[in-house]
């Protein structure tokens, strides 16, 4: 499951996500013992520090980073976007639900080619998402391209942990723990197999650098938390 690649990937993923949209949120938190929202607002802060306009947040999900940027300051307008209509509409019933400004809109539209010109938004974001797009590099050029020069691309994910004390219990709990509260939360254990395995199988948090660098990202940086198991990486837009 973990080791699919292209198309195939892509229609595993999506079929899914369909299936345990309506338990996402609650599992998120179950699996994160509620740390998640954190992350989130960390990830929204460091997106939009020194920075305003128009944010996209790509594979957007259920939105929760969506609606954590709109009350960021520098947001003035918010789009989430993601490739799958039940994911959309559970996120645009729960901005409706806790938005009052409304200054966030969901949309469907593909990560590998987002319908949007060139130099759009003053910064692009992704949660917990390029593991499971198809092709890593083509989702960071595309975010790379539809962001202004100067602004910033930054991505929050669950990655390998490659060393460390914890190591050993951070693989134990995903590999061991995560597939059994799927199965009695999301009633799902093949989907909470195949995501501790999409960690696994994802790439080192030093060759995402190297990704954001190749999409022509500029003072890439990073920083782990979740004890190693979370990472932010983020790169600037070269100044035209």
């Amino acid at each position: 499951m973990a080791g699919l690649r292209g198309s195939e990937k892509r229609r595993y993923v999506a079929a899914m996500f369909s299936r345990i949209s309506g338990r996402y949120d609650l599992m998120n938190f179950l699996m994160t013992f509620g740390m998640d929202s954190r992350w989130r607002r960390k990830a929204a802060r460091l997106a939009l520090e020194g920075l305003e306009g128009p944010v996209l947040d790509v594979a957007t999900g259920t939105g929760d980073l969506a609606l954590e940027l709109e009350r960021t300051p520098g947001a003035e307008e918010v789009i989430g976007m993601d490739l799958l209509e039940p994911m959309v509409s559970r996120a645009s019933v729960k901005g409706d639900g806790r938005r009052r400004r409304r200054r966030v809109s969901f949309a469907m539209g593909d990560a590998l080619s987002l319908p949007f010109r060139d130099d759009s938004f003053a910064c692009v974001t992704s949660a917990f998402s390029l593991r499971n797009i198809p092709d890593l590099e083509q989702s960071l050029r595309e975010m790379a391209r539809v962001v202004r020069p100067g602004g910033r691309v930054l991505s929050l994910e669950t990655m390998p942990v490659e060393r460390g004390a914890l190591r050993p219990f951070v693989k134990f709990y995903f590999r061991r723990v995560v597939p059994l509260v799927g199965a009695v939360v999301a009633l799902d254990m093949s989907a909470y197999t195949y995501l501790p395995r999409s960690v696994e199988g994802f790439v080192s948090p030093e060759e995402l650098e190297g990704v954001f660098a190749r999409v022509g990202l500029v003072d890439v940086g990073r920083e782990s938390t979740g004890f190693g198991a979370v990472h932010l990486h983020w790169g600037r837009k070269v100044t035209a």
